[in-house]
């Protein structure tokens, strides 16, 4: 097993927490972002101007306005088919995303699905908000280690605008979604992780049964335990979180009014 980088550390202690309940995968190096976009929080009140059907036009404006299409209705709130293409172009600027069937049309829509469920219980236990600083901080990690920003030169203001630009994004709204991901991370952390304790015999357990067979498959010398064991641990306690937040999902599926929309389905 490769240990990760410093920056990749970073980015797993905030992003395989929600990615592993989202999309089930455990593994410690792999991380794939949180991110979470205003235009997912619109409800079905607001009466948009979409259509659960094929994309059309307006009735009476020939060729002109072409309508978005309601794939799910989550508790009142719409998810989109732009919503989709947005989640998935920003999916793309993510440094450490894998590809896969995870990646897949379908799963991006349960990505949102669960997102926004979680959403809505944040905004009825509001956390404390993330700071300019804390966000600029993330942002100045995350544009050196985005591979494609070497070419960019994403280190000036005008090659990260330039980045951004060229995958459908402003700045400003590149920021607004970093923003939230950041606060959904930290409702959870806030909700599930504490509490949770891991103990020296939970280390030792998964050093002798999961890392050395792994060294020893790859011929590479382990290193010791109390070396390694502040990683171990962050690794079994982003497995637990893990857990309960797919068990929390689930029971908020159950409870709420959770629909997908067919083709030509008419969105309540």
């Amino acid at each position: 097993m490769q240990w990760m980088s410093d920056n990749a550390k970073r980015w797993l202690a905030g992003g395989v927490v929600l990615a592993a309940a989202m999309q089930g995968r455990w593994a410690y190096a792999q991380s794939t972002a949180v991110q979470s976009s205003p235009a997912t929080q619109r409800s079905a009140a607001e009466k948009p101007a979409v259509s659960s059907g094929p994309s059309s036009s307006l009735p009476g404006t020939g060729q002109g306005t072409v309508l978005d299409r309601v794939v799910a209705v989550v508790n009142g709130d719409l998810i989109l088919e732009s919503d989709i293409d947005e989640e998935q172009r920003f999916e793309e600027i993510q440094p450490y995303r894998t590809a896969g069937p995870n990646h897949t049309r379908e799963s991006t829509v349960r990505r949102l699905i669960d997102r926004m469920l979680i959403l809505q219980q944040a905004e009825i236990e509001p956390e404390t908000a993330v700071s300019d600083k804390e966000l600029d901080a993330q942002l100045a990690t995350l544009r050196k280690d985005i591979a494609a920003c070497k070419q960019y030169h994403c280190e000036t203001d005008a090659g990260w605008a330039k980045y951004v630009n060229d995958h459908g994004f402003t700045v400003e709204e590149f920021r607004a979604r970093w923003r939230q991901r950041m606060e959904l991370l930290k409702f959870i952390e806030v909700r599930f992780r504490n509490g949770i304790r891991i103990s020296d015999d939970d280390i030792k357990a998964y050093y002798e049964k999961t890392m050395l067979p792994e060294y020893a498959k790859r011929h590479v010398a382990p290193p010791k335990l109390e070396t390694i064991s502040p990683r171990i641990e962050e690794v079994l306690l982003q497995q637990q979180v893990g857990n309960l937040l797919r068990d929390w999902l689930t029971s908020l599926r159950a409870q709420g009014r959770v629909r997908i929309m067919r083709p030509g389905e008419v969105a309540p």
